[in-house]
């Protein structure tokens, strides 16, 4: 029997009769993989699991620890979802048009995880402002965020950069590592502990596979060549999929994303840039607009360099981005209860011949 511990489970609740307890480690589709005490099996959810889901995040992801109704002549039958310690969403804009989302749904990347590895090379395709906005993220997820910057092989200098990311996360760890040479990446050992989950974000070509076959020990994930146009490597990760490390710990490698929504990011906006929020009580108003009032904490910020005017920018954009998405969902939430409303009255008054058919 396999002992789920490994796999970072706890029992937080009695496991219900006929049912056995496992951890999402693959997800395409309506197929689930889920390792349990008996090994890896294939998944599915139930049909009841539809109706008492309420929203899209309800459903299981990579990294989930769920219910099973074990089957050993075909798809077992997923039946539960565990509360979660911690999951990563983003913003899903679905059907966006001319500038503007038709639908904003939370879209959980992965849960149950200790630490995020927010993952950027050091190429060309090193962003601060980008790092800032997974941060913001990986802030409200619950689980602790590293900046990991790689390719540090390509660079002749990576102090500038670490720097530059000190000045945006104060105080989060940043390692700058290299896959191939394996420079730094005795780093990632005070991480990479037995029963401790990381999940890998960031944009693709990036270093994810590399970093994570450069952890396993062998190549388990393929890297195509690095394009000469942009500097970028190429891989072919499509899916979540959760790994687990000779050392124990486990490794959850998600695609590349474009772009990151961010989604109900509130706290974390507020922790990524507590040192702005401070500044608003030094304002002699409690109502300053932050724009031509006098006494503002902000302005004298920016004029003295004690506030990077980017700073300020890039928090101003991520509060409008987050209000917009958080209006945007409630209204739509709100719109979608109206018209189930409206349905289940409509069928009940056909039911009572109210309304002919």
């Amino acid at each position: 029997m396999l002992d789920l511990k490994r796999y970072g489970y706890i029992a937080i609740e009695p496991t219900p009769d006929g049912q056995t307890p496992g951890r999402v480690t693959n997800h395409r589709g309506s197929q689930y993989i889920v390792i349990t005490e008996r090994g890896e099996v294939t998944a599915e959810l139930k049909g009841l699991f539809h109706h008492r889901a309420e929203a899209r995040e309800d459903f299981p992801c990579v990294g989930d620890f769920v219910f099973i109704h074990y089957n050993d002549s075909g798809p077992s039958l997923i039946t539960e979802l565990l509360p979660r310690r911690s999951k990563f969403s983003r913003a899903d804009l679905s059907g966006h048009g001319a500038g503007y989302a038709k639908v904003i749904l939370e879209q959980v990347v992965a849960a149950n995880f200790d630490y995020v590895f927010i993952v950027t090379s050091l190429n060309r395709d090193f962003k601060v402002s980008r790092i800032a906005r997974y941060l913001t993220q990986a802030l409200q997820s619950g689980g602790q965020p590293v900046v990991i910057l790689t390719k540090a092989d390509l660079v002749s200098d990576c102090d500038a950069s670490i720097s530059d990311v000190l000045k945006a996360a104060p105080s989060v760890p940043v390692h700058a590592v290299s896959a191939h040479t394996g420079f730094g990446m005795s780093a990632l050992d005070a991480y990479l502990k037995p029963e401790k989950t990381v999940v890998f974000l960031g944009m693709s070509g990036v270093g994810k596979s590399s970093l994570l076959n450069a952890l396993i020990g062998h190549e388990i994930t393929a890297v195509k060549a690095i394009r000469e146009d942009d500097d970028r490597g190429r891989h072919t990760t499509t899916h979540r999929e959760l790994f687990m490390l000779p050392m124990g710990a486990m490794v959850i490698d998600t695609p590349g994303m474009r772009e990151l929504g961010l989604y109900g990011a509130d706290e974390g906006i507020s922790a990524g840039f507590y040192d702005v929020e401070e500044l608003f009580a030094r304002c002699r108003f409690s109502d300053c607009g932050h724009q031509t009032e006098p006494g503002c904490a902000i302005a004298t910020a920016l004029d003295d360099g004690t506030l990077a005017r980017e700073r300020w920018e890039s928090y101003l954009a991520q509060k409008q981005e987050n209000r917009y998405v958080d209006d945007k969902a409630v209204y739509l939430s709100e719109k979608q209860a109206w018209a189930k409303n409206i349905a289940r009255s409509t069928r009940k008054m056909k039911k009572s011949g109210a309304i002919r058919r």
